[in-house]
């Protein structure tokens, strides 16, 4: 729990359980390890443990917890597992799969963004994520294949490599749809490489940007 932060991140954390009926003790303890204030502009601080978006620079923002939770839960990450993240931000949702996963590549489109998210994660002690300045729709194909991948950012469609970055046995989940809103997609792929999808929850993310 975050010192000088605890009702309010307590809170969240009953927000939480209420919003997404979440059982999974690994991912509840995650966000109970990190501190979502040290990811929120100083202008928002006072809103960090508010189960809603906030505004980041570049018009983006730091996804809902709730939302986070329920893309997590879904996952069903493993200690063993590599993750790839598209759309870092501000590296929260990173520093939650890091507690989840053995290491975590992340991709962020935009340099301020990037440069802030590796402070963060660096001045925290984060060392088994990360953040990568670069195009999110074409992953990260030298380090590649990814057991999970988390892509924090609305697509129309979805981006064909990084299915084809996806391990045999992986799970993508991934909103889609258009400007009014998506729904967020759960792909799983088989031995033989063909992903099988289920629709979950409606959701709304900022749009995917590709350059």
């Amino acid at each position: 729990m975050s010192p000088g932060w605890e009702f309010e991140h307590a809170r969240m954390l009953d927000r939480i359980r209420q919003v997404t009926k979440l059982e999974d003790p690994r991912v509840l303890d995650a966000f109970a390890q990190v501190p979502r204030h040290a990811f929120v502009p100083e202008s928002e601080r006072a809103h960090a443990y508010d189960d809603r978006a906030l505004p980041l620079s570049d018009d983006q923002t730091i996804s809902q917890p709730s939302m986070i939770a329920i893309m997590l839960g879904v996952l069903e990450c493993r200690p063993e597992h590599r993750a790839l993240e598209i759309g870092a931000g501000s590296g929260y949702a990173a520093a939650l799969l890091s507690h989840l996963c053995r290491e975590v590549d992340a991709i962020e489109i935009r340099p301020t963004l990037a440069a802030s998210a590796r402070e963060t994660l660096a001045a925290i002690g984060y060392d088994n994520v990360r953040v990568h300045l670069g195009d999110g729709s074409r992953g990260l194909p030298e380090r590649a294949p990814f057991d999970r991948i988390l892509v924090s950012a609305g697509a129309e469609t979805v981006p064909p490599q990084l299915l084809d970055q996806l391990a045999p046995g992986g799970r993508i989940t991934i909103p889609v749809g258009g400007d009014w809103g998506q729904t967020l997609m759960i792909g799983d792929k088989d031995a033989a490489g063909h992903v099988t999808w289920r629709r979950d929850v409606p959701c709304m993310f900022v749009p995917l940007i590709s350059e």
